[in-house]
């Protein structure tokens, strides 16, 4: 699913929690946020806190992955980009 807007990644979120079986206050106790919090989110509050969605989007087990979307002569599809890696080198820069 290709997300653009805040509303598709609350739909997103509230889709697989419901696919998880998960209710809005058990998202909201595993985040640390109220369950009110998880009920902006999903109607796709656009001024929420990226620190705290991104830690909703990995309760959920949502995979992340960002891609250059202009295509080379042998790329059809987003190429993957390892944000582990990333974050992990922007670690040991601040270490």
């Amino acid at each position: 699913m290709r997300i653009r807007t805040p509303v598709d990644l609350g739909a997103l979120k509230r889709d697989r929690r419901i696919a998880l079986g998960m209710d809005q206050k058990a998202l909201a106790d595993k985040i640390g946020v109220s369950r009110q919090w998880v009920v902006e989110i999903e109607k796709g509050k656009p001024r929420a806190e990226i620190g705290l969605v991104l830690r909703a989007v990995d309760a959920l087990g949502i995979p992340l992955m960002a891609g250059d979307t202009g295509k080379t002569k042998n790329q059809d599809a987003l190429s993957p980009i390892d944000i582990d890696s990333i974050v992990s080198a922007a670690r040991r820069k601040r270490k």
